[in-house]
This record gives C-alpha cells, sequence and structure tokens, in this order.
C-alpha cells in the first residue's frame, strides 16, 4: 500500500538523531553570521503514522555557524508529554495543553528559545536543542499559544494568542521583554476556528476569523470549511477597546506578511490568501487524501494578496499582487508593525522577492524543495533589504542551508547537511547574545 502524501517524497520523516561536525562550506559565510539556524517541523518516530502532516512530533534541526565556519549539525525531537509519555490532548481530566507536539516554529525571547504548535504550551529548549519542558510563564498562561507571536521591535514586548475548542475560543496574550506574562484579554469571535497566524501593528491587532471551523464530532485534525461561517478581520487597539470587523470575501490565511497603518489611518495587511477550493484541495492532501486530481489541485494554492482596512469609513478593500503560487512570507522585522517595502516568499522551487513600494518582483530558481527564507539583518545596516536569506534546500536525498544576499538574491554561501532536512513549516537565527 503507497504511503500517504504527508509520509512520501520530502515529507517522509527521518529515523533517528544525529550530530555532524565541521561541515563543508561552499563560498564564504559572512563572519557576522555568528549564532544558530533552527528550523522545526512533523517528524513521527518510525512505523508511527499520524494521520495528517500536522501531527507529526516536532523535530527541531540546528546549525550552528561561527566566524566563517559550519561547526556543528544537530537535530533532535522535541520532547513533549505527547513524545515521552504518549499522553492525550483530551483526557478524563479534560484538555493537556502539554500534551501536544511543539512541531511548528521555534523563537526566542527574553533569553528562552522555545518550540511552538498552537493547540498548546510552547516547550523550553536549550542552545543544544535539549528539551527544558513545558513553559506556561508561572502558571499565568491558560490557553494554548499561537506558533506566530510577534516581537515589538520598538517595545520588546512578545504580542501572541491561543485559540481554543470551547468559550473563550480566543484570548490575546502580551509577554513584556523581561519575559513576563503581563496581560490577558478575551476577544469575542462567534466559534472556535483554526487561526493560524495575526498581525500587529504600531497600535492595533488583526485577526482572522475564517471558515475553517472545529467540530469535536469530525476527531483526527477536526476542522473543515464551513461556507455559512463567514470571513472577516478583527482590529483590535493594543492599548484596550472594542474590536471592529471587517467582512471580506472567503479564504484562508496560513501566514501573514508584514501590515502597517498608512499616513491617512488606513490599516494595510498582506498575506499569501488561499481560496475556498485550493485551500480544501490542500487540505485534504496534507490529510492523506490519494486522489489525484486533489493532488494536483493543491499545487501552488495560495497568492500574495492585500487587504486595506478604513476605520474611518468601515471600508475594505481586496486586491492580489501576484498569481504566482507562493508561501511562507518573511520580511526584515525590526520593521513589524511599520511599513515595509520588501517581502520575501517561497515558491514551489525557489524565492521571490517583492518590491510593495514599485510593485517589482525577482526570483531566485533552486532547482529543489525550498523552505522559508529566513531575513538576517546585517550590522550596522542602512537599508531594508541589506543582510541575508537562509533556507534549508532539498534535492533528492540530499539538503544545504543556502545563505542569499536579500538585496539581489545572489549566492553568498551553502553549507552541506549531513542527512536530508525533511520539509518543514518555521526556523529563526538566534545571534549571539
Amino acid at each position: 500500500m503507497a504511503q500517504p502524501y504527508y509520509l512520501s517524497g520530502n515529507l517522509a520523516p527521518v529515523p533517528d538523531e544525529i550530530d555532524a561536525h565541521d561541515l563543508a562550506v561552499t563560498g564564504e559565510l559572512p563572519a557576522e553570521l555568528t549564532g544558530r539556524y533552527f528550523r522545526n517541523g512533523p517528524n513521527p518516530r518510525p512505523g508511527e503514522d499520524p494521520g495528517h502532516w500536522f501531527t507529526g512530533h516536532g523535530m527541531l534541526h540546528g546549525v550552528r555557524l561561527r566566524d566563517g565556519r559550519a561547526e556543528w549539525y544537530r537535530n533532535r525531537w522535541v520532547r513533549t508529554k505527547k513524545f515521552t509519555d504518549d499522553a492525550p490532548f483530551v483526557g478524563e481530566g479534560g484538555v493537556d495543553l502539554a500534551a501536544v507536539s511543539a512541531n511548528t516554529h521555534v523563537v526566542r525571547h527574553s533569553g528562552r528559545i522555545l518550540a511552538l504548535v498552537e493547540n498548546g504550551f510552547p516547550y523550553e529548549v536549550t542552545p543544544e536543542l535539549d528539551t527544558v519542558g513545558p513553559v506556561d510563564f508561572g502558571g499565568r498562561l491558560t490557553t494554548a499559544m499561537t506558533a506566530h507571536p510577534k516581537e515589538d521591535p520598538v517595545t520588546g514586548e512578545l504580542h501572541f494568542f491561543g485559540y481554543g475548542f470551547f468559550p473563550p475560543y480566543l484570548t490575546y496574550h502580551r509577554l513584556s521583554a523581561a519575559g513576563e506574562l503581563v496581560e490577558s484579554r478575551r476577544i469575542d469571535v462567534p466559534g472556535s476556528t483554526m487561526m493560524h497566524d495575526f498581525a500587529v501593528t504600531e497600535h492595533h491587532l488583526l485577526w482572522l476569523d475564517l471558515p475553517m471551523v472545529f467540530r469535536l464530532e469530525r476527531g483526527g485534525m477536526p476542522y473543515a470549511w464551513e461556507d455559512d461561517y463567514g470571513a472577516r478581520i478583527g482590529v483590535t487597539p493594543r492599548a484596550g477597546g472594542p474590536t471592529r470587523w471587517f467582512e471580506v470575501d472567503p479564504c484562508y490565511v496560513f501566514h501573514v506578511g508584514n501590515a502597517w497603518e498608512d499616513a491617512d489611518g488606513r490599516i494595510v495587511l498582506n498575506a499569501a490568501r488561499y481560496t475556498r477550493d485550493r485551500f480544501t484541495a490542500l487540505w485534504g492532501r496534507i490529510g492523506g487524501a490519494e486522489d489525484p486530481a486533489v493532488s494536483a489541485a493543491a499545487s501552488g494554492v495560495a497568492v500574495l494578496h492585500r487587504w486595506t482596512l478604513d476605520p474611518a469609513t468601515g471600508v475594505v478593500k481586496e486586491e492580489a499582487l501576484d498569481d504566482r503560487g507562493v508561501e511562507f512570507p518573511t520580511f526584515n522585522e525590526s520593521l513589524l508593525g511599520r511599513r515595509s517595502r520588501y517581502l520575501y516568499t517561497v515558491a514551489d522551487d525557489g524565492v521571490v522577492k517583492y518590491d510593495q513600494r514599485d510593485g517589482d518582483s525577482q526570483v531566485r530558481k533552486t532547482g529543489g524543495d525550498t523552505g522559508e527564507a529566513v531575513f538576517v539583518p546585517a550590522e550596522g545596516a542602512t537599508g531594508e533589504d541589506e543582510g541575508w536569506l537562509l533556507s534549508v534546500v532539498t534535492r533528492g536525498d540530499a539538503s544545504e542551508l543556502l545563505v542569499l544576499d536579500a538585496r539581489d538574491l545572489s549566492d553568498v554561501a551553502s553549507v552541506r547537511l549531513p542527512r536530508r532536512v525533511p520539509a518543514g513549516f518555521h526556523g529563526s537565527w538566534l545571534g549571539e547574545e
């Protein structure tokens, strides 16, 4: 019997944990790229079938760069209660927010490295990828934590949210720059939806309340598209106050780019947007659908899209910014919540850079399965795109950590990795503190 899509090709998991040292480098690694690149993604243990790509155990892949050398590669499963004890997420005692896969993202805030998944607590890990344990911020966090928190570059605060199966369906949280949970605020929504990402501007929080709706009786990954739920974007003042909702055309969004307020007070949001048909095709595919028509329809399904929300008039303008299939938008996060010019996305076999001021784009073909391109600013940079992009690229059974010049997408260096790194989700560059 053929393996399901999520256990085959470059989604197929690797069977073990390894260490390798003194990795081969092509080109010249910039000396100031001294730190660690970490990437997270699902990786079931040998013989396991999690039933969906999104539910495999989290595995972190790490590369240590220092002074122009690639000192080591290592990969480690995140040892959650689900991994070590086979603990159920929902049991007799209710929901166990520590019994999760921690398989989606890895970030650092206030010196703490956190492996994230949106249905439970984050797990702290060490710089060598060993698991410390679940984090609930001194017992103050009582909901899940999104895999896409946003660190304000001015205040150093970390904004995030949790969604759940039962009321309150959506809760906003804020960590201080020192890592203390200082605010939790309920956001009223009509039901439980799969809210994967959100956006933050200088003065607002933006919520994507879209029609991937939870129903307990579905089992497995208990979400499916429901036309009747509708689609809307919520705008909540960061300082407090009611949420204003803008109805939008039905769609789904996994990942936003950036958002900001323009000179006229309008709110601009860019994201990778899926139509109903293309999203449901993708959802079937990563959930194990074997219909060839479904697989074909799921290729390159999201396009770069913009919403402009006008609080003064209540009007929202929608526009597609391109027609090519892209995902995983990234940018220079020193401009998070403020107007930014450049956006980097990943297509089937390369990186696409968008100039959001002039409407131009550049494409860098990689000839392989290309992971999210993480932007790392150069020290003392005077230009927004002065820095590098780091991406794991896989061709067959060989993977590399590719370093591109973010200005023109030209090659800077490549680190040969000792094994294939399966397709995964998100990564971060953790420079020396």
